[in-house]
């Protein structure tokens, strides 16, 4: 997926508001609907299934419609993308949560739009005052959200910085790759980083036993809405907007997966956390607020 012009990533047209939304509700949702979904099924095994069967189904209908299948040299890039991101980025987290608490988990992924603003800079792009400072109060809001959940093991810790730094590097290093166009990068590394995340599985001696139809109707959620619709929003994002912008979601999720287990789950949430989200809410704004152009492309 090679990078767009300058003009294409500064603005907020409806096809990129959008995937903006797609990614910021469903991702939001995902918290919730991987937590049903591992209640009788093992993490990484339940991730691969979802990969390798959304990824499939993408692919079938895409050839069916007549897109062309990629060549080698794209299929090699897609496992390359699609292992950092679904492997190391997605894969990390689920082995991190089981020694650490969801909150700890969205602390640590509120950094992906950080760490894709220094790794954006790699290949030339410029980072705004304005979209660091959006960074920094999106991430002191993650932090007055998660004031009193911060518990996780030094192993746990670690795999969560790991993931949004193989997340984020992988994200911005496609823009530069030659992967397949359109939503056929997205089936090719759904396949491949479905594939590594079922070797991880076998790996750390994951188990599979009788599970529950909710478990069952929960990975089918995470299938068809996290994967194949979110996904392919967001590798969307990555090849039309800027770093900061296309990984923003990284502070909406966490507001939407709180909302949905104060109104789902009857968890109740403080002062603090409603003040948390309003900060939230304001770097996002910060960060997505359209740039000012000239006639020598945007300004910084």
């Amino acid at each position: 997926m090679v990078s767009g012009t300058h003009t294409t990533r500064a603005a907020l047209t409806p096809p990129v508001l959008a995937a903006l939304a797609t990614v910021y509700v469903v991702w939001g949702s995902t918290y919730y609907g991987m937590k049903v979904a591992i209640e009788t099924l093992p993490p990484l095994g339940m991730l691969a299934v979802r990969f390798v069967l959304a990824g499939a189904l993408l692919y079938a209908v895409l050839r069916w419609r007549g897109v062309p299948a990629p060549s080698r040299r794209e299929w090699a890039w897609s496992g390359v993308i699609g292992t950092l991101l679904l492997g190391g980025g997605t894969g990390l987290v689920a082995l991190a949560e089981r020694e650490a608490s969801s909150s700890v988990a969205a602390l640590m992924i509120a950094v992906s739009p950080l760490f894709a603003s220094v790794f954006a800079r790699l290949w030339g792009e410029r980072t705004g005052t304005r979209e660091w400072l959006g960074i920094g109060v999106g991430l002191i809001g993650i932090v007055l959200l998660n004031l009193g959940e911060l518990r996780a093991t030094p192993t746990a810790a670690a795999l969560l910085v790991l993931a949004p730094l193989c997340w984020t590097f992988g994200s911005q290093w496609s823009r530069q790759l030659p992967l397949p166009g359109g939503l056929m990068a997205s089936a090719a590394e759904m396949l491949a980083g479905g594939a590594v995340v079922a070797l991880l599985s076998v790996v750390v001696g994951e188990h599979w036993g009788p599970f529950s139809s909710r478990s069952a109707w929960a990975l089918a959620y995470l299938v068809v809405f996290g994967s194949l619709i979110a996904y392919s929003a967001y590798m969307y994002l990555v090849a039309h907007t800027r770093a900061a912008l296309s990984t923003s979601y990284a502070y909406v999720n966490p507001v939407v997966a709180v909302l949905l287990g104060v109104f789902l789950a009857g968890e109740q949430l403080s002062g603090l956390g409603w003040t948390a989200l309003l900060v939230i809410l304001t770097g996002v704004l910060l960060v997505a607020w359209p740039r000012r152009t000239t006639s020598e492309g945007p300004a910084h």
